[in-house]
C-alpha cells in the first residue's frame, strides 16, 4: 500500500524551528558514511571530530572530499588541516558509536576528543596527523585543495589518500572492500546509526545486456 507523501515547499521549510529544520535537511540526503577525522595542531596536539560528508571524487589520483560547516578558529579540525595539510578519516565501527558521538561535543582546543571520549591515536612515522587504534578503516590524507564555499561560508576540503589501513579480512579479490566486514556503520540525519546488510549485487551496466544480479 501507498504511503501518503506530505509536501514540504521553501516556504514551509523556511518556517521550520532551526533545530527541526537541521534534522530535516539532514536526513534528506540519505544514508550517509560516518567518519571519524583526526588532526593534530602545529604543537602536536591530536584532535578528533565526527564527520558525515565525505565524498568520492575520483581514483587516480584517490580524492575524497569534506564539507565543513563555517566558523573561525572554534572549527579545530579545520585550522589544523590548514596548519598541517595532513589528516586522517577514519570509519565509525559498530563497536565505537557511542563514543564516536561524543566527540560532536565542542571541547576546549587544548583538550583532546581521543582522550575525552576514550579512544585511541595511532601516529605513523612521518605522518603529521594521528589515524584512529580501534580497528576498521583508517585512510591517511594530504590537503590538494581548499576553498570556502561563497553560497553558505562551508568549507570544502579535498584530500589525497596516501596511506589506507583496512582489515586483513574485509577485503576482496578483485579490489572491492566489504564495509560489513569491517564493521562500517552508516549514518542517517544527525544521530541515527545504522548497520549494513548488502541483499543484491549487481554486474557492471552495458547498454546491450539488460540488469544482472552477481551471485554474492
Amino acid at each position: 500500500m501507498t504511503q501518503p507523501i506530505r509536501e514540504f515547499n521553501a516556504e514551509a521549510i523556511e518556517a521550520m524551528p532551526a533545530r527541526s529544520r537541521a534534522a530535516f535537511i539532514n536526513a534528506l540526503s540519505g544514508f550517509k558514511s560516518a567518519n571519524l577525522v583526526g588532526t593534530a595542531d602545529a604543537q602536536g596536539r591530536a584532535n578528533l571530530a565526527i564527520m558525515s560528508s565525505a565524498v568520492h571524487l575520483g581514483s587516480h589520483p584517490p580524492l575524497l572530499a569534506l564539507i565543513i560547516r563555517p566558523g573561525g578558529d572554534e572549527r579545530h579540525t579545520l585550522s589544523n588541516i590548514l596548519a598541517t595539510g595532513t589528516y586522517s578519516i577514519n570509519h565509525v565501527t559498530d563497536t565505537i558509536v557511542e563514543a564516536a558521538h561524543q566527540t560532536a561535543a565542542r571541547y576546549e582546543r587544548a583538550v583532546s576528543e581521543f582522550q575525552a571520549v576514550g579512544l585511541t591515536p595511532c601516529w605513523r612515522d612521518g605522518f603529521k596527523a594521528p589515524l584512529l587504534a580501534e580497528g576498521g578503516i583508517s585512510l591517511g590524507m594530504v590537503l590538494r585543495e581548499h576553498q570556502e564555499l561563497a553560497i553558505n561560508g562551508t568549507h570544502l576540503v579535498i584530500g589525497e589518500i596516501v596511506l589506507a589501513c583496512v582489515p586483513e579480512d574485509s577485503l576482496l579479490a578483485e579490489g572491492a572492500v566489504d564495509l560489513r566486514t569491517a564493521g562500517t556503520v552508516a549514518l542517517s540525519g544527525l544521530d541515527h546509526y545504522h548497520t549494513t546488510t548488502s541483499f543484491k549485487r549487481m554486474a557492471y551496466a552495458k547498454p546491450d545486456q539488460p540488469p544482472r544480479v552477481l551471485a554474492r
